[in-house]
């Protein structure tokens, strides 16, 4: 049970940043880009009221909604993503916009010096530097993930916690399945963490 859960937590947890990357990285361009094009001040107030919902409405919240109402039908394993990825899309919008904005005016100009248009320009040249230098904030986002999952047993989700509960009911013990649930979640932080610091450490390098 522990290793189904393991697995499983590792699945929702990757598959949401996936789907949080993709689409935060989305919103923060429009957020950003409808500063310039009024054509897309529609677009960026739905990105705004996404945003502010999603990150209003508590996780465990956003997943029963999408387990019991939005996506009965599904596979739990994708509704878990789906509702994860969502979540962490509204957080990594907000970092990646950020970012975007912490890159020097003169990027774009140069960009536009080069015959590139502003959206070649957000692509090519702001968003590689803008990631660069939010990947620590990132890399939080993605521990933070990891761990919210934990509420996926909200909705018989076998994740590592409701493996952790399941071996208490059966073997009448609290401590060591918690114990171990909890050693396994440090583990595969601190795993994480080493290897984004190396990840960090390398981009750093290639600055140079």
């Amino acid at each position: 049970m522990l290793l189904d859960g393991f697995k499983n937590t590792l699945i929702i947890t990757f598959g949401a940043l996936l789907i949080g990357i993709v689409l935060g990285t989305t919103v923060a361009v429009i957020k950003f880009l409808a500063e310039e094009k009024a054509a897309l001040r529609p677009l960026a107030w739905l990105c705004n009221l996404y945003v502010t919902v999603v990150r209003g409405i508590p996780v465990v919240v956003l997943l029963l909604i999408f387990y019991f109402v939005i996506l009965r039908s599904a596979d739990g394993i994708v509704t878990g993503i789906v509702a994860f990825g969502i979540n962490s899309g509204a957080y990594v919008a907000e970092i990646i916009r950020g970012g975007i904005m912490s890159i020097d005016e003169g990027q774009f100009e140069a960009g536009r010096s080069l015959g590139f248009g502003y959206v070649p320009t957000m692509v090519h040249i702001i968003l590689p530097q803008a990631f660069k230098a939010v990947l620590p904030t990132l890399v939080n986002e993605f521990i933070v993930l990891l761990k919210e999952t934990a509420v996926a047993g909200y909705v018989g989700l076998m994740d590592l916690t409701r493996a952790g509960s399941i071996i208490r009911g059966i073997a009448y013990v609290d401590f060591m399945p918690l114990l171990g649930v909890a050693v396994i979640y440090l583990v595969m932080v601190m795993f994480f963490t080493w290897l984004m610091g190396k990840l960090e450490r390398r981009l750093r390098n290639s600055d140079h």
